[in-house]
């Protein structure tokens, strides 16, 4: 038995949607006030006092149904992941689904595995279109990420999101999953106990054990089952908590960053967690070509990857014009000072 996982039925993207805050500090405003001078990546997003995870998942699943063009009571499962959910215990899958009017005939859930929740709930949703069991289903991927003040993640963690509708594959789907593949360890990289505000992290296993072990792994292992090189990819997009660790997967890949740079938006946004490859992915959407391939690799810490082969299709012509692009929201910014952003994050409790 092959390790590919791959659904009874072709599952193809419906529609697809990302959304960006407009407020920005820049990593210099940041390294002011606690002297520092060298910096992982140039600005990041800041969410504003009325913004969290779930208004920024409606904002997506929004711009996904506008592409799709169906009636919203049609999606039959809403999965939303991510690792800053404004409720410990209340679903924010149900908030969503209520907003964009598809309620009440559908399952509704969160899903959490630190960075790759967004692609868990992908992997969730494909499996859920393939069975059979559903018409139409949505996986979103938003946070609003925390950092400690003055800790190095404070420098990246940012606030993001893009969604994804799913079903049967069809001359309205926009592209088309060729098959998946998911890889997980017990690697104890990163984490946040109950009831602590901001996570910790295991610094020399944030690297090699952690994510380049889960990315790799990842990668190789859907190519070799496929029986493809990376020449037959024409965009890759890799989780991006920095600019340097997805620049150097690809380089152990033996993947010219040419075909990394269009997802590449660490280095404007900063890291969106759970959002990270699902933004980067509307992005290379936005530009690709019919019959272009992407290889698409997210990673949570904990640790694991989602890998999937996803080929565009004649579709994504008429469709990607109907939303904002992610490049809009990219471009779309307000700078702030510290002050400013300490209100906005809360960064008084330590």
């Amino acid at each position: 038995m092959g390790k590919l996982l791959k659904p009874i039925k072709d599952v193809g993207i419906v529609g697809y949607g990302a959304y960006v805050p407009m407020y920005r500090i820049k990593n210099e405003e940041i390294g002011r006030v606690w002297g520092v001078s060298s910096f992982p990546i140039r600005e990041k997003s800041v969410p504003g006092l009325d913004e969290d995870a779930i208004t920024i998942g409606i904002e997506a699943a929004r711009n996904a149904l506008k592409r799709a063009r169906i009636d919203p009571r049609l999606i039959r499962a809403l999965w939303f992941g991510t690792e800053s959910k404004p409720y410990a215990v209340k679903p924010s899958a149900t908030v969503i689904a209520e907003a964009i009017g598809a309620t009440p005939d559908l399952d509704a859930a969160d899903f959490e595995f630190a960075c790759k929740a967004g692609t868990e709930a992908l992997q969730a949703a494909i499996g859920f279109v393939g069975s059979g069991m559903a018409e139409y289903a949505m996986a979103i991927g938003a946070d609003t990420s925390q950092g400690r003040p003055g800790d190095h993640l404070e420098f990246t963690a940012s606030a993001g999101g893009a969604a994804y509708l799913l079903g049967p594959k069809g001359s309205d789907t926009l592209a088309y999953f060729e098959a998946s593949y998911s890889y997980v360890t017990d690697t104890p990289d990163f984490w946040r106990r109950q009831h602590e505000h901001y996570p910790r992290h295991g610094n020399r296993f944030t690297g090699e054990p952690a994510y380049f072990h889960q990315i790799i792994s990842a990668a190789k292992t859907l190519m070799e089952e496929m029986d493809y090189t990376p020449d037959d990819f024409d965009y890759a997009v890799f989780h991006q908590p920095n600019v340097k660790f997805p620049l150097t997967a690809a380089k152990i890949l033996g993947i010219p960053k040419e075909k990394v740079i269009p997802g590449l938006l660490t280095g404007f946004i900063g890291n969106t967690y759970s959002g990270a490859t699902l933004v980067g992915v509307s992005a290379v959407l936005d530009v690709a070509k019919p019959g272009d391939r992407i290889l698409w690799v997210s990673f949570g810490s904990g640790a694991g990857s989602d890998a999937f082969s996803l080929v565009v299709q004649d579709a994504i012509e008429e469709k990607r014009d109907l939303a904002p692009k992610t490049m809009d929201y990219v471009n779309r910014k307000r700078y702030i000072d510290y002050a400013l952003y300490a209100k906005a994050r809360r960064k008084y409790i330590l």
